[in-house]
């Protein structure tokens, strides 16, 4: 009986001791707040400033049948509400790093071809650039050719979608810049 006695010691004794200190996890690159906010005030700007070159399809609206075709976009699942942003902003940069390596993608197509916008192009990849030291580069996603018939309404919907994005993607900004 003494040497199982012993060997349930020996097993549950690590269990009552305090477990040695582990070292505490190297900080890692931390998002710049402050750079990020003036950025997406800047790429909101330039976004808003841009004029629809074809006069006609100012007052048109989009809308796209398939929701499986959606760009990515900050839903409320995504955690970027401010009380969850003080706690944990993972998800919500994850989501924003998303979004912009998707307009980013999106903006250097053939869509883009004969419009190119270097201003906002550039903007964009400071800001993505930003974003990604802390959370990484996520895949890129090669376009789908597309007729160049449908550019200036894919250019369109591709601005309008963008501008949306950007309006929640700088109020997250703003907040977390202003909590810091």
């Amino acid at each position: 009986m003494a040497p199982l006695r012993r060997l349930l010691l020996c097993l549950c004794l690590p269990l009552l001791l305090p477990s040695p200190a582990a070292p505490a996890p190297a900080p890692g690159p931390r998002t710049d707040w402050v750079a990020c906010r003036s950025l997406s005030r800047e790429l909101s700007r330039l976004v808003a400033t841009l004029k629809e070159p074809h006069r006609v399809l100012e007052e048109t609206q989009l809308s796209e049948e398939d929701p499986k075709n959606w760009p990515p976009r900050i839903r409320c699942s995504d955690a970027c509400d401010p009380s969850t942003l003080d706690t944990n902003n993972t998800r919500c940069l994850q989501r924003i790093l998303q979004g912009l390596q998707h307009y980013r993608d999106l903006l250097g197509s053939d869509i883009f071809t004969a419009r190119r916008l270097p201003r906002l192009e550039a903007t964009l990849d400071q800001l993505l650039g930003l974003v990604q030291q802390e959370h990484g580069r996520p895949p890129r996603h090669s376009l789908a050719p597309s007729e160049t018939w449908a550019h200036p309404l894919l250019q369109r919907m591709a601005l309008q979608r963008l501008q949306s994005f950007v309006a929640i993607m700088s109020r997250v900004f703003t907040h977390s810049a202003s909590a810091r």
